[in-house]
């Protein structure tokens, strides 16, 4: 084998060699960054849900709130116009 090729052997796996190295950190990161993806949704979900219950109670007092309001809203509407007349 001539010294050129043995050089071009050798540079090739030098470079071989930290493109390996990159990969497995950069795989190391990646499955890192998964899983606190992960945590970070689990968490949106609990929040989501807890969310959800508080307007699911809040809408079972407040709609008969409105509707008292408005009922009220008419009688007094219907208590002023017999008024004026």
């Amino acid at each position: 084998m001539s010294s050129a090729a043995e050089v071009l052997v050798v540079i090739l796996s030098v470079v071989l060699a930290i493109f390996l190295i990159l990969a497995i950190t950069l795989t190391v990161y990646l499955i890192k960054l998964t899983s606190q993806i992960r945590n970070v949704t689990r968490s949106a979900e609990r929040t989501v849900d807890n969310l959800e219950s508080v307007v699911s109670g809040i809408s079972k007092v407040v709609s008969p709130m409105y509707v008292a309001e408005m009922i009220a809203k008419f009688v007094r509407k219907v208590k002023k116009e017999k008024g004026e007349k």
